[in-house]
Formats: structure tokens, C-alpha cells, sequence
């Protein structure tokens, strides 16, 4: 028998069926413990099952072991072969030599155990198969026949499998010079190793917002892995970044997935011990591979895995990934340990970006200067706020080196200056961050400008300007808007006119809400975006996404009373701490928005302004009185002002009757016609166009009654055909 060969399914058989007898502590090794151990081989099992029940089975085999007695754990011994297994195994070796079989295999053994005699094995066997006995042999020998031709044709491919493994792994040890070196983060590496260090559930977790350093963070940890800068126990360890869009491509059919995973996973173990998986986005393997309700996916196929503890697995996810996807795997929770990754403060960007600095300017031939690196984090940190510190900063850096590096200016050194880096932000953020933060000159004119445009309100545009400039000068505080006010007057004197013009003098967006369109209660979830299980949840809201794409705007919410109470409730935080949570708990930042809000509350009573003991007030104040009746006290409370809008009078309706009229000729000019006005006709204008009631509105009413008409028969049928002069 020394000479016969065993087969690699049958050797691991008898190595297991020695193990259980150590592990049971039985005297002998018996043929009982052969057959045991044979229902549990796939091959068997898949035959036997025809002509007999295997659970019944295996429960009479296991009462036979549990008879043979045992020996006491204090006691030395060797286990050996019962005379009842030698003869087995005889049996089978004269088999094989009768047959010229290559080798010893497990139908050898099965047929040598069927003629033992006295053998309980043997009778089991026999009383479980009955008749059935030959039809049996002859089952077992073919059905292995054909496993034996299968793991031939499968050899070669095992073989391309057992190196193929590597194809969907990147070792982040040999790629670490490619990537930005890790600065800081010095606690976190020092627990990460720790955890690693441990003999029990010694896999990290970083959790972190997109572009903290999560992965930089693994790069630095390859890097003093390469160096040996590392306990004995991760010296010569290799990290492995698992590629899941490369291990998910091409898989067509149930199981390649999870062939693919045990792959990597086998291959990575027998390679060495203590080395490192990396898996980026990890909850994406959360519910990966899972067909219908099955809850098998690739998280529960790494479990068996991370319970070995000599392959170490480092995990990485965002806070939100991991509250809707990962934290409901709570199996998965318990095996990693989580280590926060948080935004480094401004200083340490600064820090990050100057170390940096080296191979950004080898890489685009530039120079970059102290002032520019600094104000690139403090720029991005201030008007950035979809992003996270150092990779915004970095962004802007790298952007504004290749931006030179287009240009291509003709002197030998390019110097990234402030300005240059203030150019792409503006273009990034859809501002003018150069007026914001330097040209100081637009906003010292902002008065006189607003005042030629809106007449006669000079006390609501000085309070519009201040706000503004008390913004920019920085001594407001951070974390409410630039400035929230409220416009109160009767309709017509401007009040949305002034929101439109402050926006179109800062060279920013004006974004405007009708609030006559808020007025049910369910229309709250229009600004702010449905509940989850409601129609249009995925849509997100109104307002959080206009500001979220416009962060720096004059936000115009006209005609404020006609909105439903509830939403004043969520101007309130807007106004406190200038955020605003939607439906999907991402934020919308209001610090940088002009918030204005227009209300005609009370303009019923406005009429009432000059009569009785009150006389002498104007329309706007008796208006005011009506709002802080209308709106709640914490309302009004939280607006930095409030605005009285001054009623109309003769000057401010001829100033406004030129203007528009001036309007009107531009539309003339384009057509080469040039108009002039008599006095008299100006002076019918006006006093027609001129009433307290309805404001300048009724000025353009006038305008397109009585003097477009004429102008328009003239201009389509008359003698303004091809342009020309006209006086009315």
C-alpha cells in the first residue's frame, strides 16, 4: 500500500476523518468515522441521497462513535488505526491494483467498506441501502468517473484562476510613489495600525466625507509599511484595493460574483500572512450579488473571512452610505471597528497644500505663491460648500496650474498668484469673487447706483446697502445670511424692483419665489422636497436646490403674507443659523444669500393711514403696524431689518415716468425710431399714471393704453415703416 497513490479528494477525506478522531479524542481510528465523514463529502452525498435518508443515517453512525468510548483530555496518547480500518483500507488497495486504477480513490473505499465483515459501518450501510446495494456501487464508481474528467478539463482553468486573482486587486504597495504623499492624520494612522494589531476583529473602518483623505489615508499606511516603519506584525504585509467595478464586469451567471470574491479572498490568504484588503465604497458590497429577497450578497460572504483574523480587511464610506446601507448590516458593524475621518481645520490644509506644493509645480512647470496657497483653502472653505477640505483646495490648485499651463504665457517661470486662483473660483462658483474680496470700489458706489435706478426710497436702499456692506467688511456674524430683510410698503413703489436691481449691481442671480403659489400647507414640501414614500421624493426641493447650485444669490420671496404658516417656520432656521435641511438630509447653505421678502400685509388698511388721531403717518407705516400683527414675534425677531417702503409722490412719479419712457426708446432705437414727447403730453401721462393706490403700475398701464398703440399702427402700417421721427 506505501506504493499506491491516494487521490488529493480521498487524502483530504482520511485527514479530516484524523482530525475528528483527535478532535473527539477517540483511541482508534474505525471505519464508523470514515463513513462519517463521507456524508458529509458532496460527491457521496449527492448519490447516497437516492436510496436512503443521510440524516437518519448519519445519526446511527454518530451513536456508534459516541459508544467507542473516548480518552480523558488529561491523559498523553496516540491515536492509531483499528484493525477494522486496516482491513479497509487492504481491501481498497487490492482494488486498485486489480483494476490498474492511477490511484487509491473514495469508490475503492466505499466498496471495501460494503465487504468488511462484523463491521458496524458496513452494516449501517447495508441496512440503509437494502436491494439497492449494486445499483448503488455502480452509481458511486461512475459518478466520480465523471467528477475526475470534470476537475481535469477544470485543471488549467483553476490554474489561470489561481494567478487570475491578481487582475482584480491593485497592491497599493507598489503604486504608493504614484499617489500625493499622506500628511497629518498622524492619530488616525496610529489607530488604524492598532486595530490591525489586534488578534480579534481587526479591521478598520474609516468613515469620513467624500475628499477628507480616506484613501491617502491607506497610501500613508503602504508607504510605512515599505519603509518597515510598522509593528513586527505588519512588516512586509501587502495592501490589496479590491476593484469592484472590475470584480462585478462580465459576471452573467449566478455565483461567478461570489466566485470572484472567494478568489480574491483565497488568493490574498495563501499568498502570506497578515496582508491587507482595502475596500473602497465597502457598502457597496452591501446587498452586491443578491438575487430577489436572498440575503446572501457579498457583505455575508466576507463574514467567514473577517472572523479568521489572519486576513485583515480595511473598510471605507461616507457617514451617509454607511447610515443607509452599511449600519444595517449589523454583523458586518460588529467585525469592524470605526475610526472617524473629519475635514482637517483651515491650518492644516494650509499645511497639506505647502507640502504639496513641490509636485504640483514640477507637474505643470509653475510657481505657486505663499498668499495664493493660503487664500486657496480659505476661498474654497468660505464659497465651497458641497466639498470638503484639502481636496477642494487642492482642486483649485491644480486648476489653477493647468490653467497657466493653457495659457501658454512664453516666460520661463509661471507664478500662480492670488488672483489667478480667485479666477477659477469665480468661474467654480458662478461669482465674482474678485469684487467680492478686492474691488471694495463697486460697493462704495452701490448707493448712488441703486439710488438712479429707484427713486425715492433712499431710507430702504441705505439699509440695503449697509446690510451688504457690513457682509463684506466681516463684522457680521458668520453663520446667519449677508442679510434678511423685510420690504413693507403698498404695491407699485418698488419693492421687488430693488431686490432685481441690488442683484443685477452685485453681479449676482436673483432667485425669486411667488409665495402667493405656497399657500396650502402641503406646499411646504415643495421647497424643501417630499417625505420618503412621497411622490416626488427623489426630486429633492425647490428652494434647497437652488441654493445649493447658487449659493451666492438675492434670494426674493415676494408677497410673504400669502405663504402658509408653516412656512415661516423654516425661515426661521434659515434666518438663525442660514441652513436648511431637505428631504435627504443634505444641507443648503444661506450664508452667503441676500434674503428679501416683500409684504403688502395690511394694505386694506393703508387707506386708513391719515384719518382720525393717527393723521400724519404714511401708508407704509400703518401698513407696518398690520405685519407685526400678521407675523410672529420670533419672525420679526430674526430679520436683521425692516423696511418701510415710502408712498408715492408727484416727484418720484415723474422720475419714474422718465424712466420708463427711457425704456421705451431703446425698444425704438432698435427700430430707428427716435420719439419725442410735447410737454403737455408728458404732463397727461402723469396725471393720468399717477395714483397712491396702485403705485407705478399704473404708469405702465397708461403707457401701453394710450401711447404704444400709436406707436405701434405707425411703426406696422405708417410712416414708421422703415424708422423716422416721431412727436406726439
Amino acid at each position: 500500500m506505501a506504493d499506491i497513490k491516494l487521490t488529493e479528494r480521498l487524502n483530504d477525506l482520511l485527514q479530516e476523518c484524523i482530525e475528528l478522531c483527535k478532535e473527539r479524542r477517540y483511541e482508534f481510528v474505525t471505519p464508523e468515522a470514515v463513513l462519517y465523514e463521507l456524508l458529509s463529502e458532496d460527491v457521496f452525498c449527492s448519490v447516497i441521497d437516492f436510496y436512503c435518508d443521510i440524516t437518519e443515517l448519519m445519526d446511527e453512525v454518530e451513536n456508534r462513535l459516541v459508544e467507542t468510548g473516548f480518552v480523558p483530555y488529561d491523559q498523553e496518547y496516540q491515536l492509531m488505526p483499528s484493525e477494522q480500518y486496516t482491513q479497509l483500507m487492504g481491501k481498497a488497495s487490492l482494488q486498485v491494483i486489480s483494476s490498474s486504477a492511477d490511484a487509491l480513490d473514495i469508490p475503492h473505499v466505499v466498496v471495501a467498506m460494503l465487504e468488511l465483515e462484523e463491521s458496524w459501518a458496513a452494516y449501517l450501510l447495508k441496512k440503509h441501502l437494502g436491494a439497492c446495494e449494486p445499483e448503488f456501487v455502480s452509481d458511486i464508481v461512475s459518478t466520480y468517473e465523471e467528477a475526475s474528467m470534470v476537475d481535469e478539463n477544470e485543471g488549467e482553468e483553476r490554474t489561470e484562476e489561481a494567478a487570475g486573482w491578481r487582475r482584480l486587486v491593485t497592491c497599493m504597495n507598489d503604486v504608493v510613489d504614484q499617489k500625493n504623499p499622506l500628511i497629518g492624520r498622524e492619530a488616525e494612522l496610529e489607530r488604524t495600525i492598532q486595530v490591525l494589531c489586534r488578534r480579534d476583529k481587526n479591521n478598520p473602518l474609516h468613515v469620513g466625507e467624500p475628499g477628507v483623505g480616506k484613501t491617502a489615508l491607506i497610501y500613508g499606511l503602504a508607504s510605512r509599511i515599505n519603509a518597515g516603519n510598522v509593528p513586527d506584525r505588519l512588516k512586509g504585509s501587502s495592501i490589496y484595493m479590491l476593484d469592484l467595478g472590475t470584480m462585478l464586469a462580465g459576471t452573467q451567471y449566478r455565483g461567478d460574483f461570489e466566485k470572484r470574491i472567494k478568489q480574491v479572498m483565497d488568493g490574498v490568504a495563501g499568498e502570506g500572512k497578515n496582508n491587507i484588503v482595502y475596500i473602497d465604497e465597502i457598502h457597496n458590497m452591501v446587498g452586491a450579488g443578491a438575487v430577489g429577497e436572498s440575503s446572501m450578497d457579498a457583505s455575508n460572504m466576507l463574514k467567514p473571512y473577517l472572523e479568521r483574523g489572519d486576513l485583515r480587511f480595511i473598510g471605507s464610506t461616507t457617514y451617509e452610505e454607511y447610515n443607509k446601507y452599511f449600519s444595517r448590516s449589523k454583523g458586518l458593524v460588529r467585525r469592524f471597528q470605526q475610526i472617524d475621518i473629519l475635514e482637517p481645520s483651515i491650518d492644516e490644509a494650509v499645511n497639506i497644500l505647502m507640502q504639496l506644493r513641490p509636485r504640483y509645480e514640477e507637474f505643470h512647470k509653475v510657481v505657486y505663491e505663499d498668499e495664493a496657497l493660503r487664500y486657496a483653502v480659505e476661498a474654497s472653505a468660505k464659497y465651497i460648500n458641497d466639498r470638503f477640505l484639502p481636496d477642494k483646495a487642492i482642486d483649485l490648485i491644480d486648476e489653477a496650474g493647468a490653467t497657466l499651463e493653457v495659457r501658454g504665457k512664453k516666460e520661463d517661470v509661471k507664478v500662480v498668484t492670488k488672483s489667478l486662483i480667485s479666477e477659477v473660483l469665480a468661474k467654480t462658483c458662478k461669482i465674482d469673487v474678485t469684487t467680492k474680496e478686492d474691488d471694495n470700489e463697486k460697493l462704495s458706489t452701490l448707493n448712488s447706483q441703486l439710488s438712479t435706478q429707484i427713486y425715492g426710497q433712499d431710507e430702504a436702499i441705505r439699509q440695503v446697502v449697509e446690510a451688504v456692506q457690513m457682509s463684506k467688511a466681516g463684522l457680521l456674524d458668520d453663520n446667519k445670511p449677508t442679510a434678511s430683510l423685510l420690504f413693507v410698503g403698498p404695491t407699485g413703489v418698488g419693492k421687488t424692483e430693488v431686490a432685481r436691481v441690488l442683484a443685477k449691481e452685485l453681479g449676482i442671480e436673483l432667485i425669486r419665489f411667488d409665495m402667493s403659489e405656497y399657500t396650502e400647507k402641503h406646499t411646504v414640501a415643495k421647497l424643501i422636497g417630499s417625505p420618503a414614500g412621497y411622490i416626488g421624493y427623489e426630486d429633492g426641493g425647490l428652494l434647497t436646490d437652488a441654493i445649493r447650485k447658487t449659493p451666492h444669490c438675492v434670494l426674493l420671496l415676494d408677497e410673504i403674507e400669502k405663504a402658509h404658516q408653516d412656512i415661516y417656520n423654516i425661515l426661521l432656521q434659515v434666518m438663525d443659523y442660514a441652513r436648511l435641511t431637505d428631504n435627504k438630509g443634505r444641507k443648503a447653505d444661506f450664508r452667503n444669500v441676500i434674503l428679501i421678502m416683500t409684504s403688502n400685509a395690511g394694505a386694506q388698511f393703508a387707506g386708513q393711514a391719515n384719518i382720525g388721531f393717527t393723521g400724519g403717518i404714511s401708508r407704509g407705516e400703518a401698513m407696518l403696524k398690520q405685519v407685526k400683527k400678521t407675523f410672529k414675534p420670533e419672525f420679526i425677531n430674526r430679520l436683521s431689518g425692516t423696511v418701510v417702503f415710502n408712498d408715492m409722490d408727484h416727484h418720484m412719479a415723474e422720475l419714474i415716468l422718465k424712466k420708463k419712457l427711457r425704456e421705451l426708446q431703446e425698444k425704438l432705437t432698435a427700430k430707428k425710431v427716435t420719439l419725442t414727447l410735447k410737454d403737455e403730453t408728458f404732463a397727461a401721462l402723469l396725471k393720468e399714471g399717477f395714483t397712491k393706490e396702485y403705485g407705478a403700475r399704473e404708469m405702465d398701464r397708461v403707457i401701453n393704453q394710450r401711447l404704444k398703440p400709436q406707436l405701434m399702427r405707425e411703426i406696422l402700417f405708417g410712416s414708421l415703416k422703415d424708422g423716422g421721427e416721431i412727436t406726439i
